[in-house]
C-alpha cells in the first residue's frame, strides 16, 4: 500500500449475462442486471527507469504478511485455531527495517513536494463508495483478502488523515455506534483503529443497510501516500475483525443484488469489478469454477499445481486469490521448485525470496486446479531488471512463509491480471475465464 496515485473513473450501469461454467461449478444462472465500477490504476513495483523497485516490494511484502497476520488472528477468535489451514500459524508482526524505513519517508517527502503522476502500472484498484444519509463519499479499495469495512473519521487529526475524505458521524442521520473497538496492526510500528458503527453503504447502487464498518481514529502512515481513503473487505466473516458480515453478504442478504456474486478484470487500463453476476464482455468462453472452503475465510482452492512450461513442478496446494495483494507468494522450498525449472533463474534477494531469470527468455509459469492453465504473461512476471542496464528481470513470484499454510500459496494481482476471476459465494467457488 505504498507511493500510489490514481486517477477516479465514474460508476456506470451494466448488463451482463452470466456465462456457462465448467469444471466444480455453480448451477447456471439467467441473465442478471450487475453493478459495473470501473476502478483506477495502481502505481507500480517498477521504476519509470523499468528497474526493480525493491525498497517499495519489500515494504508491500511486509505489508501483505501482516495483514495476513491480522486474518488469522481473526481467524482464530472468530473460529478456533481448528479453522487454520495445516501448518498455519501467526508469524510475529513483521516491522520495516530502520534503513528501509528512512528511504521511504524520505521518498514520500520528495513526493509531497512535486505533482503527483499516473504511472499507468499496477499495485492497487480503487472505487468510490457512499457512507451515510445525506452519502458521504469514499475512494475504497476492494479487496478479496479481507472482510471489513474501514475508513478515516473526522476525528482522526493526525497529517495522514487530514489529506483523506473522512466520515462524520453526526451528519448522517442513519448512524448508529456500536460496541467494540476496531484494530489491525502494521509493521511501520502504527496501526488502522477506531470505534465501531453501523450505517448505509452504498456501492454503485448496491446498498447494505446498517453495515458494520470502523470510522478509523488512527490510520498508519502506511497509508500516507494512497489515494484510497480506506478498504472494503470482500472475503468470507470468518476473518472479519468486526465479528460481522463483510458488506457484499449483507447486501445480498437485503435482496439488493441479483447474484451472490462478483467479478473482477484488473489491468493497466480498462480494470473494473461488477457486482452482481459477471460482464461476459469482459471474457470470453466458459468460466472454470473451483470449490473454496469458506471456514477459512479466504477465497481458498485447492488441488492447484504450478509448471514451467509444460513441465509440473508443485502439485497438491491450496491457493488463496486476494485482489488487496500485488505480488504473488509461494513457500520458500515449493518456489524454490517452481526456479529449478527456469534456465538462468537465481535467487536475487535470499531474506524477502525474490528470485530473478533472463530478461529475454522469460519463462511461461502456469496454474491449474485440475482444468485449463492460466498463465502468468511475461509482462505480468516482470518486476523489472535487477539493475539499470542489467539483461536479468525480477519476478512477480515470490518466496515468502507467510503463516498462512504449509502448502498455502497466496496469488495476487501477478495472477488475477492474466485472468477474469468470478466469486461466487453463493455456491462458495472462484472461478476463471479467458480476458476478452
Amino acid at each position: 500500500m505504498f507511493n500510489k496515485s490514481a486517477l477516479l473513473l465514474a460508476v456506470t450501469l451494466a448488463v451482463s449475462v452470466a456465462a456457462g461454467p465448467t469444471g466444480a461449478a455453480p448451477a447456471d444462472t439467467p441473465a442478471k442486471r450487475g453493478i459495473n465500477i470501473p476502478m483506477a490504476k495502481r502505481t507500480s513495483l517498477t521504476t519509470p527507469e523499468g528497474v526493480f523497485d525493491h525498497d517499495k516490494a519489500i515494504a508491500a511484502s511486509i505489508f501483505t504478511a501482516n495483514k495476513h497476520r491480522q486474518n488469522l488472528i481473526n481467524l482464530q477468535r472468530n473460529k478456533g485455531a481448528a479453522a487454520f489451514s495445516e501448518g498455519a500459524e501467526i508469524k510475529p508482526l513483521r516491522t520495516l527495517p530502520i534503513d528501509l524505513e528512512a528511504r521511504m519517508q524520505q521518498r514520500a517527502a520528495k513526493r509531497q513536494s512535486e505533482p503527483l503522476t499516473d504511472e499507468e502500472d499496477d499495485e492497487e484498484w480503487a472505487g468510490t463508495i457512499s457512507i451515510g444519509t445525506p452519502a458521504q463519499k469514499f475512494v475504497i479499495d476492494f479487496d478479496t483478502g479481507s472482510s471489513d469495512l474501514w475508513v478515516p473519521s473526522s476525528s482522526c487529526t493526525s497529517s495522514t488523515c487530514t489529506k483523506k475524505s473522512r466520515y462524520t458521524s453526526s451528519k448522517s442521520s442513519t448512524s448508529s455506534k456500536k460496541t467494540g473497538t476496531f484494530e489491525i496492526q502494521y509493521g511501520d510500528g502504527s496501526s488502522v483503529s477506531g470505534p465501531v458503527f453501523a450505517d448505509t453503504v452504498s456501492v454503485a447502487g448496491v446498498k447494505a443497510t446498517k453495515q458494520f464498518f470502523s470510522p478509523v481514529t488512527t490510520l498508519s502512515s502506511s497509508f500516507a501516500d494512497d489515494p484510497a481513503d480506506g478498504i472494503l473487505g470482500l472475503a468470507f466473516p470468518a476473518i472479519s475483525n468486526l465479528k460481522q458480515n463483510p458488506f457484499f453478504v449483507s447486501a445480498d442478504g437485503q435482496g439488493t443484488v441479483d447474484a451472490n456474486q462478483f467479478a473482477f478484470k484488473l489491468a493497466s487500463s480498462g480494470s473494473n469489478l461488477f457486482l452482481g453476476g459477471t460482464d461476459d464482455s469482459l471474457f470470453s468462453g466458459d468460466i472454470e469454477f473451483h470449490p473454496v472452503d469458506s471456514s477459512t475465510g479466504f477465497w481458498q482452492a485447492t488441488g492447484a499445481s504450478v509448471a514451467v512450461a509444460s513441465s509440473k513442478a508443485v502439485s497438491g496446494f491450496q491457493t488463496i486469490i486476494d485482489s488487496g495483494t500485488t505480488l504473488a507468494y509461494g513457500p520458500p522450498a515449493a518456489v524454490k521448485e517452481v526456479f529449478a525449472k527456469v534456465k538462468g533463474s537465481t535467487l536475487f534477494d535470499s531474506e524477502n525470496g525474490f528470485y530473478s531469470y533472463p530478461c529475454a527468455t522469460p519463462p511461461k509459469i502456469s496454474f491449474s486446479w485440475g482444468g485449463q492453465d492460466w498463465a502468468i504473461s511475461a509482462d505480468n512476471l516482470n518486476l523489472g531488471t535487477t539493475a539499470d542496464g542489467s539483461s536479468d528481470c525480477v519476478a512477480s513470484l515470490a518466496a515468502q512463509d507467510l503463516g498462512l499454510g504449509t502448502d498455502v500459496w497466496l496469488l495476487g494481482d501477478a495472477f488475477m491480471k492474466n485472468v477474469y476471476t468470478v466469486f461466487d459465494m453463493d455456491q462458495e467457488a472462484v472461478g476463471f475465464a479467458q480476458l476478452a
